[in-house]
């Protein structure tokens, strides 16, 4: 695969809100794991009304018909239809030639399935596998703490100012409020130390500041 995880994992934390998640990032996901098609959505996108009026829609999120779909929701872990069914089972459940394989992934956010990834392959491809399953985790994970923070950014930061920083960006900020050093937020974040160095010097071209204090600062006044 031409990408790195890391580099997916990069991607999601530097996106500032989930348009450009979905136009950017998740066709890069898709490229990824070779998938004809990919979509993140969060269920309260999902209109009830349309749900409804959707023959397709109703039985794709019909926990009864798609074990796919129960899967995610009961155990919260990424699936591919292969691990549950035998190989040429689920094209009596699903018909549609774009989407002869399935994998899916979850969002969660404080104990509760939020949302999902979605991908699939043509029929006569390859079934997605246990690495992707393992690599698609990893993405979840990520994607969840970022629409965690995305949703919830720090409460000491009041300035209008915040918008201006990616929600892993507004992490480091928090961490750089505690005192901690660039060594201890890379431990924290799970990021090298240069990685931390190399975002706080865009952070400060984006709030035109010259220091962590004044950052700081800023970041906290009204």
């Amino acid at each position: 695969m031409a990408q790195s995880l890391q580099s997916l994992f990069e991607a999601i934390s530097q996106v500032r809100d989930e348009e450009s998640l979905r136009s950017q990032v998740m066709v890069r996901v898709g490229n990824y794991f070779a998938a004809k098609r990919w979509s993140l959505f969060l269920y309260k996108e999902l209109p009830l009304a349309q749900i409804q009026n959707s023959s397709i829609l109703k039985l794709a999120l019909s926990l009864e018909h798609n074990p796919v779909l129960r899967y995610l929701v009961e155990r919260h872990a990424p699936v591919h239809e292969e691990l549950l069914l035998p190989p040429g089972i689920w094209e009596t459940i699903c018909p549609l030639a774009d989407h002869g394989h399935v994998m899916a992934g979850p969002i969660v956010s404080h104990g509760s399935l939020v949302g999902a990834i979605g991908l699939t392959r043509e029929q006569g491809t390859p079934a997605f596998d246990a690495q992707n399953l393992v690599d698609l985790s990893a993405i979840c994970l990520h994607l969840s703490t970022w629409l965690v923070t995305l949703k919830s950014p720090p409460t000491q930061f009041n300035s209008e100012n915040i918008h201006r920083l990616t929600p892993r960006e507004i992490e480091i900020a928090a961490l750089v409020a505690q005192g901690l050093t660039n060594a201890e937020i890379g431990a924290e974040l799970w990021i090298t130390e240069n990685s931390v160095k190399q975002a706080l010097k865009r952070m400060f071209r984006k709030l035109e500041v010259s220091s962590r204090a004044e950052m700081v600062a800023q970041l906290c006044s009204r």
